[in-house]
């Protein structure tokens, strides 16, 4: 069937589509009702439906005859290892960690917050949790203990989950000072803390509640899966939120089962026994929905990758594990591509490694500007495909599907409405638009399975920040517009656009336009404050090595080509160059950080920031310029 047949059937037979696709998992029980609301009138998916994750990632493929096919391969770059898990071994050690939960008393509808790098037991433990139908909630391991404490108070973990150690590049990061430290921050206390100890850096165990995780689980008696209801929470997850709180998204068990067995094949092209890469710290969502959940149910082969796309050890190390795992599908951000181009422009590496088994080549997370579109498919000659999704939805919403053949590819566009979703752009008023009007995306409610149905212990808050604004629709948060063929662009965060003399403008189509000149590496273009026009676009720019030359005519070519493809309406005038941007761990540019300082506004060090000392270098490049308010004055 086509897409376009598909698509049609997910929204005028959205029951008999959804129970259909609900087929292809293995319930203990199917659901009595597909589509139901609760006493609040919030959507929920498949009432009825009992099932266990953990049993339709490992069990159910080790019963039908997949028991040796490998199910994780753990490739890391920092620690030069490789190790590989079949489907049985991988149920054993899951069952066994489970047995070592269950004897400290974790059980069904407990929480148990996981504080890991992304090696082969933080997998076990999301997993073991799943098994026992408790909550797992996997905190990035490089937050800092002020936002690993919030998290904690909100969860209330029975059992904290972590390892001795981190490794960034060539640096180890102790852990358990930073739990020790997040702890005296709140007043939950939870019951054990079972720690991992890695050969690079021993934790020191001073109390009975501390646990050594290898030594404890030779003792433990491997656990059955326990039965779960459809609505069963399975994560927890956190988002930012705009009044600085993270945001609990809750994803449940019925509807996250279907809309990942449903994704793999649709979105991805990925089918039992082939193999899946993305690219993403098991702390983030992409690492949830398509390193750990999506494959294993699928029953293909999923890479867990420890490093970086560069410095470990180089620009190569992307295409040495996709040819020494042959990889079919690949998912990363821009952000490392950028970074990857950057350290090897003319893509000498690349032609270093057999990629004959790489199909597709995916990116999501933050707009792929046209510039690293072009580089990736020029480098690789393979289909790169961006797509759109949210913490919140787990799963894709816009793409050009690969499972239904690939429609031709529109470089800046992240491609049509995945089956499930009616995606409109409307005004700020409440209009919906027509194609190529630029406005608020926003999805007609219901959303698909898998999306959040709500927000961990907080229904008002998920009602008021998704819900309330535009009443039948869940607002994103982003802008953009679609096409006559109704495919969609993605212009950035709300934020993102400005207001330049009453003239809406989007700071993401000026990115497109200076990320295109040759000299430029990665680029962030922020609207700050300006007293005669209210904003104005200021660029930010990182050169690409060699080109450094360029920088002294590098302003004057930008201004220009902006002047010419936006018009002096946008009043471009400012090149900030800067050695780096500052960004999130997951790679996403603070562009509301760069802002607010050339604002003069106050502002908070974000916990997710990858490198603080980025902060201090704009700052420098920033008053050298005197762009900005607050250097000006």
């Amino acid at each position: 069937m086509s897409y376009y047949e598909e698509y049609s059937r997910s929204l005028n037979q959205t029951e008999t589509f959804w129970r259909e696709k609900a087929r292809s998992v293995d319930w203990f029980t199917f659901p009595e009702k597909i589509l139901s609301k609760n006493e609040k009138g919030l959507y929920r998916w498949f009432e009825g439906g009992k099932l266990n994750t953990c049993y339709l990632s490992l069990d159910f493929h080790v019963d039908n005859g997949r028991g040796d096919q490998d199910a994780l391969i753990y490739d890391s770059a920092v620690t030069d290892t490789i190790r590989k898990f079949t489907y049985k071994e991988l149920r054993d050690h899951t069952a066994r960690f489970a047995g070592l939960l269950s004897d400290l008393g974790v059980e069904k509808g407990d929480t148990v917050v996981i504080y890991m790098p992304s090696i082969p037991e933080a997998v076990i433990g999301m997993l073991a949790c799943a098994r026992l139908g408790a909550i797992h909630s996997v905190v990035f391991g490089g937050f800092a203990p002020h936002e690993l404490a919030i998290r904690i108070e909100d969860t209330k973990p029975k059992v904290i989950l972590s390892a001795s150690c981190g490794i960034e590049f060539q640096r180890i990061i102790p852990y358990k000072p930073l739990i020790d430290q997040a702890l005296q921050e709140t007043n939950h206390q939870p019951d054990y803390h079972v720690i991992l100890q890695r050969d690079q850096h021993k934790a020191e165990l001073v109390s009975e509640k501390e646990i050594d995780w290898n030594e404890a689980v030779k003792t433990a008696k491997p656990a059955d899966y326990v039965t779960v209801d459809s609505f069963d929470p399975l994560y927890i997850l956190y988002t930012s939120g705009t009044t600085g709180k993270p945001k609990g998204v809750v994803r449940d068990n019925g509807g996250h089962a279907v809309a990942m067995k449903y994704s793999m094949a649709a979105v991805y092209d990925t089918h039992p026994g082939e193999v899946f890469w993305a690219a993403s710290d098991v702390g983030w969502q992409v690492a949830h929905s398509y390193t750990v959940y999506g494959p294993l149910i699928n029953g293909s082969t999923s890479v867990l990758f420890e490093g970086k796309p560069i410095r470990t050890p180089d620009a190569g190390t992307f295409w040495r594990v996709m040819s020494q795992h042959k990889v079919k599908t690949f998912f990363t951000a821009p952000t490392a591509v950028r970074a990857i181009k950057k350290e090897d422009p003319e893509g000498k590496f690349i032609r270093k490694f057999d990629l004959s088994a790489l199909k597709y080549f995916f990116v999501a997370g933050e707009r792929c500007d046209i510039a690293t579109y072009e580089w990736a498919t020029k480098m690789l000659q393979k289909p790169v495909i961006d797509h759109w999704w949210q913490t919140e939805s787990g799963s894709p919403m816009l793409c050009n599907m690969a499972g239904y053949g690939l429609d031709k590819i529109k470089p800046g566009s992240v491609g049509k409405p995945v089956p499930g979703y009616d995606i409109q752009v409307i005004s700020p008023d409440g209009k919906i638009l027509g194609p190529n009007e630029e406005g608020l995306i926003v999805i007609r409610l219901p959303l698909g399975p898998g999306c959040l149905p709500t927000l961990w212990q907080d229904d008002e808050d998920f009602i008021n920040s998704y819900l309330s604004m535009y009443e039948g629709f869940y607002l994103t948060g982003d802008g953009g517009y679609r096409d006559e063929d109704n495919d969609f662009y993605i212009m950035g965060r709300i934020d993102d656009v400005i207001n330049v003399s009453g003239h809406r403008l989007s700071t993401g189509e000026m990115e497109e336009i200076v990320a295109a000149h040759p000299a430029v590496a990665e680029c962030a273009v922020v609207g700050i404050a300006d007293d005669l026009k209210g904003q104005r676009p200021v660029g930010f720019v990182v050169i690409k090595d060699g080109w450094e030359d360029a920088a002294e005519t590098l302003e004057d070519e930008l201004v220009k080509e902006i002047r010419g493809k936006v018009g002096p309406i946008a009043v471009f005038k400012s090149v900030v160059i800067v050695k780096r941007l500052p960004k999130t761990r997951s790679g996403k540019t603070l562009r509301k950080v760069i802002r607010k300082m050339a604002d003069g506004e106050e502002f908070k060090m974000p916990s997710t920031i990858e490198d603080p000392k980025t902060i201090d270098e704009l700052r420098q490049s920033m008053e050298q310029k005197k762009v900005g308010v607050a250097f000006t004055h």
